[in-house]
């Protein structure tokens, strides 16, 4: 369910920030670009586990501020195929069911207890109609149709 994903990326640290330790101004713009955050294959960002390595500090003419590329390790949140999960029903139609994974988002729904089938990065869509769903950057799908699953009071 949680995994480690180390990343190296090349961030630009604000000029505000320079005021800050350099570890310090670092942490504080991985968490402004990642955390809370779905980062395409990999899940949901939940917390910067640590910073492996820092490397440059350049200025690039005209910009002032400081260009940085650092190694480091995010905790993501990624189910995988086969894991079961509990989570709060949000919807239910003829398409299936709606669940919001419980410790994401607080419901006072029935809980359900569902195995993963997949986990799906929809592509971001340019523009939505204006009575579209809220865009869903990560999925999961699953299914309820097995011994143990189904509403957590069944069982």
């Amino acid at each position: 369910m949680f995994v480690l994903s180390k990343l190296r990326d090349t961030l630009r640290i604000p000029p505000a920030n320079l005021v800050l330790p350099l570890l310090d101004a670092i942490t504080l713009e991985i968490h402004r670009l990642f955390l809370d955050k779905v980062v395409k294959d990999l899940g949901l960002c939940v917390s910067l586990y640590d910073i492996q390595s820092i490397e440059g500090g350049f200025v690039f003419p005209g910009d002032g501020a400081p260009t940085y590329t650092v190694e480091f390790q995010l905790v993501m949140f990624r189910p995988f195929p086969g894991e079961i999960l509990v989570a709060k029903l949000k919807k239910c139609d003829k398409n299936g069911l709606v669940c919001n994974v419980d410790g994401f988002f607080r419901r006072h729904n029935q809980e359900v207890r569902f195995r993963v089938l997949k986990v799906r990065y929809p592509p971001i869509p340019l523009e939505q109609e204006r009575d579209a769903q809220p865009f869903a950057p990560m999925e999961v799908i699953g299914d309820i149709n097995s011994d143990g699953l189904g509403l957590v009071s069944w069982w």
